[in-house]
């Protein structure tokens, strides 16, 4: 990678402040640390695949009483959950991010933020599925529209495996999710149990977007990865970044000095991996870092880090964990 990034630089520092989180996404705030009482508690309130139990009592909590046969999504991760699910829904968002061939034929309803309302109407859905991230933008969509809503995280690894359970509980599809959910479970305990012991590596995530790049803490797909494989991200440990997407501070990143540094960059839904070397490579203070000198700048496959996917979670697990197990 040092062949890639060679002469990075602070140049990327003035980009970074400038940009604040993307506008299609409603940001979390971080949350507090448990007591050990609490993690104790929580541990014990989740079942062997690591759904919560009251979280997952929430999830299913969302949805109307019945059986819904005209279901609309507005997610491209609820959309996926549903065929590995075998339900079929009456229609889907419109998205550069691939849908499941089995829904190619499908209507498209627009943009997942403001879908067609005349095409939504003309489909007579008997329930809207949205991702939890974007419910009050879809609520305002669909002011005044007598439809039913269920809303299901979908941000990190763990909404994943929370939402597709909830799916699959919901529609009665448990020969489905057990399938998926046991596969992805099994392959988690194993990359778990592996990094057991082992020292594992401080790690800074950056994440290009239209016009600059930013950090990710643990609130990330990516983080959420990082986090579940037990390694150190300094946006949470040492940066105490409370958004999912912040402006990077090199200042701080330099005093930080991480071990490895990860880069989502995607010229169609961002900024490039050419838009991230020509940012760093006005000035050598990115050289000061132990990842530089040690030739651990990676650049991330935006096709399996960079959209948040049931089908794709274990190989992403996967693929991450070969930069912490060596």
């Amino acid at each position: 990678m040092r062949k890639i990034l060679t002469g990075l630089s602070i140049g990327v520092l003035a980009v970074l402040t400038a940009c604040g989180p993307t506008e299609k996404e409603e940001v979390k705030k971080e949350t507090p640390v448990a007591s050990d009482t609490e993690q104790v508690e929580n541990a014990d309130s989740k079942t062997a695949d690591g759904v919560d139990e009251k979280e997952l009592k929430d999830a299913l909590a969302e949805f109307p009483e019945g059986s819904p046969e005209r279901i609309i999504t507005t997610s491209v991760p609820l959309a996926e959950m549903l065929d590995l699910l075998g339900v079929t829904p009456v229609g889907v968002p419109t998205s550069t991010n691939p849908l499941p061939a089995n829904f190619e034929k499908i209507d498209q309803i627009g943009s997942p933020m403001q879908p067609d309302l005349e095409v939504v109407t003309s489909l007579t859905p008997d329930l809207i599925l949205g991702a939890e991230s974007l419910r009050s933008t879809l609520d305002k969509s669909l002011e005044g529209m007598d439809l039913p809503t269920a809303y299901l995280p979908t941000d990190s690894f763990d909404d994943l495996k929370l939402s597709f359970k909830a799916l699959g509980t919901y529609f009665d599809k448990k020969a489905e999710m057990d399938k998926v959910l046991n596969q992805l479970v099994s392959k988690e305990n194993e990359l778990v149990e592996q990094g057991k012991g082992k020292d594992l590596p401080s790690v800074l995530l950056v994440i290009g977007t239209a016009d600059s790049f930013m950090v990710m803490n643990e609130e990330s797909y990516v983080g959420s990865l990082v986090k579940k494989l037990g390694a150190d991200n300094i946006a949470t440990s040492v940066l105490k970044v409370k958004d999912r997407y912040s402006p990077i501070n090199m200042e701080d990143v330099v005093v930080a000095d991480p071990d490895i540094i990860l880069v989502l960059a995607s010229g169609d839904h961002g900024a490039s991996e050419d838009a991230f070397k020509k940012e760093v490579e006005s000035n050598d203070t990115w050289t000061k870092l132990s990842a530089y000198q040690n030739d651990k700048i990676e650049v991330l496959d935006y096709g399996v880090f960079g959209v948040t996917s049931i089908k794709n979670a274990e190989k992403a697990l996967t693929d991450i964990s070969t930069y912490f197990y060596e």
